[in-house]
């Protein structure tokens, strides 16, 4: 098992460096520049080209990579092409708002998607299982501006009781942030707790389906027994891959969600970056996204090994 563990986490590291490959070409091949953005549309070519030898845009790709990757494995971000400033600091405080929204909504988003994906694998075909599965299938096609756009209409415009705007300056208590960042917990919560809830309910309802549950009813152990002391066990890798998948997403896949609600965070932040051409900021926010996304998948497969030995055994 742990030569196992130690081969997927080898791979995690090898896919973020492939990242950061896609990370440093992808921004690298788009249009325009941060000279551009800074000079404007009416500057000189003589200008643009001493401003991006100043930066040290003129340098040949694989150069300005290795730099960049050698400056990010010893712990710098480097400088922002806009205003000169350090990337970790313009980094810092957007990644620990960003945090705290996505951690608020994973505390209200996998208790209530594990407790409806349960609830409604205990009862399948009944009026409680058809309406969490018609409910979380609604909330699954709805796209996230929408149920953002909607809830900001019934709970800010027409009832007046959560604010529109998300903050996290100027709090007393935790209870008036969790006022404050009520709308888009909800929202958030509304959109990753559907698809949670329906892979909950899908994986228990498979491992039901195995020859030792159908052993366990014909003893005529009870249904709630059943699925809380054997098959939630076994469908714990299943479980925590989606909860992992959606957790990524909650933060990194959130910038239409920052951006409606006026949220300080590090989506919306590389939205605006994108905007200016500011390079280092763009990947210093892509790279931190996808090794959220690369560790918290790393940390679900190793949940997956430890949790069902057929996994050990088939690898």
């Amino acid at each position: 098992m742990l030569l196992l563990v130690c081969r997927r986490i080898g791979l995690g590291i090898l896919t973020i460096w492939v990242v950061s490959i896609l990370v440093f070409v992808g921004t690298d091949i788009l249009p325009g520049d941060v000279a551009e953005a800074v000079l404007g549309q009416y500057a000189t070519q003589e200008a643009l080209a001493s401003l991006r030898e100043q930066l040290g845009l003129d340098r040949p790709v694989l150069v300005r990579y290795f730099d960049w990757l050698t400056q990010l494995m010893a712990g710098d971000m480097g400088k922002s092409l806009a205003n000169g400033r350090p990337v970790a600091d313009l980094v810092g405080n957007r990644f620990a708002n960003t945090m705290i929204l996505a951690g608020l909504t994973a505390a209200f988003a996998v208790p209530l998607s594990i407790a409806l994906g349960l609830t409604a694998a205990m009862f399948p075909g009944s009026v409680w299982d058809r309406a969490v599965s018609s409910g979380t299938m609604l909330l699954v096609a709805v796209p996230e501006f929408f149920l953002a756009s909607l809830f900001v209409l019934i709970f800010a415009v027409w009832l007046g009781i959560l604010p529109a705007r998300a903050s996290v300056f100027d709090h007393d208590s935790f209870w008036s942030l969790l006022h404050s960042l009520a709308l888009p917990i909800l929202t958030l919560t509304a959109a990753v707790a559907a698809q949670m809830a329906r892979m909950t309910r899908a994986a228990i309802l498979n491992v039901l389906s195995s020859p030792y549950i159908e052993m366990a009813i014909l003893k005529g152990i009870p249904r709630k027994r059943i699925i809380l002391q054997h098959a939630l066990y076994n469908a714990v890798g299943p479980i925590a891959n989606v909860i992992a998948i959606n957790l990524a997403h909650l933060v990194s896949g959130v910038v239409i969600i920052e951006t409606i609600f006026s949220y300080p965070g590090l989506a919306k932040m590389i939205a605006e970056s994108v905007a200016v051409r500011d390079m280092p900021v763009i990947q210093a926010c892509a790279m931190i996204f996808g090794s959220i996304y690369i560790g918290l998948i790393l940390i679900a497969d190793i949940v997956a090994i430890i949790s069902n030995p057929r996994v050990r055994i088939s690898k």
